[in-house]
């Protein structure tokens, strides 16, 4: 069985091409300049010249602030783009993972949203990923729709080498601890792909339909901050001196965030079977990665006699 990943180079689709897939799955990976999800249709058109039975869609507009100013694109990519690609799959006969995200709800919820509570996004970026997963919902039954939450990887931008940068620069950090939700590696959204692919290859046809994957626990950006922190230090990393506790209305951005980003995870662990560990121990797995290839610093010249 052929399966084409949309995305080459963002991090979930770098983890993607470090996976253990099935075996009897081919992989295919493919973005600009080849395919071009800003035309949707034509973009659509190169993956269906691949011919796959399994289509995972990890490309994705995120520039969550930038998206306030840039409507156009947000929703190009991440509504009309899935749009597209739904409707290829059904002409073929393929079957659809999208990826979607936290930013669909609007955080008022005290308790972790499940699949069926009701959107209401509070952001262009989060109204672009509810349009485009009401749009594969529409087009496609074969389809599985995976909402996941701060993901972050050794590669691209996300908030683990953010902190690192800054922590590396600034003496004192301020980081909003309002905010709650479950770091997430792209490595272990990887891992549940890779688990639905295998069944759906397999025959499966009774796991369809939208899914929450996170990793298991939640905490603030500020607690994610102090966990980066922690570990980075063990592992030789300049880190700062403080990290200050502030509310969100101290760091004021473009779009608004939501208070509670916590994602339940049962269902997807009830039908396939995958539960992703502890946000703590992912984070160390990807801090150690980092380290690994992080730059040594140069040998000292031998003195000269």
């Amino acid at each position: 069985m052929k399966l084409f990943v949309v995305g080459v180079s963002g991090q979930l689709a770098h983890e993607l091409q470090r996976a253990c897939w099935p075996s009897g799955l081919t992989v295919q990976y493919a973005e600009r300049p080849t395919l071009d999800l800003l035309r949707p249709d034509e973009a659509a058109a190169v993956v269906a010249a691949a011919r796959p039975q399994l289509v995972v869609n990890a490309a994705a507009y995120t520039a969550v602030d930038a998206a306030e100013s840039d409507r156009e694109t947000a929703f190009a990519v991440n509504c009309d783009a899935p749009a597209a690609l739904a409707a290829m799959c059904r002409t073929t006969g393929a079957a659809l993972i999208h990826i979607s995200t936290d930013y669909v709800f609007d955080g008022a919820k005290p308790a972790p949203y499940v699949e069926d509570d009701p959107v209401a996004p509070l952001s262009v970026y989060g109204a672009s990923k509810a349009a485009g997963e009401a749009a594969v919902r529409q087009t496609l039954g074969r389809h599985v729709i995976l909402r996941t939450s701060w993901l972050y990887s050794p590669v691209g931008h996300n908030f683990v080498k953010t902190m690192l940068r800054l922590g590396a620069e600034r003496d004192r950090l301020r980081v909003v601890d309002d905010q709650h939700g479950s770091p997430t590696a792209a490595a272990d959204l990887a891992a549940a792909i890779t688990v639905i692919c295998g069944g759906i290859a397999a025959g499966r046809e009774d796991g369809f339909g939208t899914f929450h994957c996170c990793c298991d626990g939640a905490t603030t950006w500020y607690g994610f901050a102090q966990a980066i922190f922690d570990d980075a230090r063990r592992r030789g990393f300049e880190t700062p001196a403080a990290v200050e506790p502030i509310p969100s209305e101290a760091y004021p951005t473009p779009a608004a965030r939501p208070r509670n980003s916590r994602l339940d995870c049962r269902k997807i662990a009830s039908v396939w079977g995958f539960t992703a560990p502890r946000w703590q121990d992912s984070l160390a797995a990807c801090l150690d990665r980092m380290a690994s290839t992080a730059p040594q610093p140069a040998a000292a010249e031998a003195a000269l006699p």
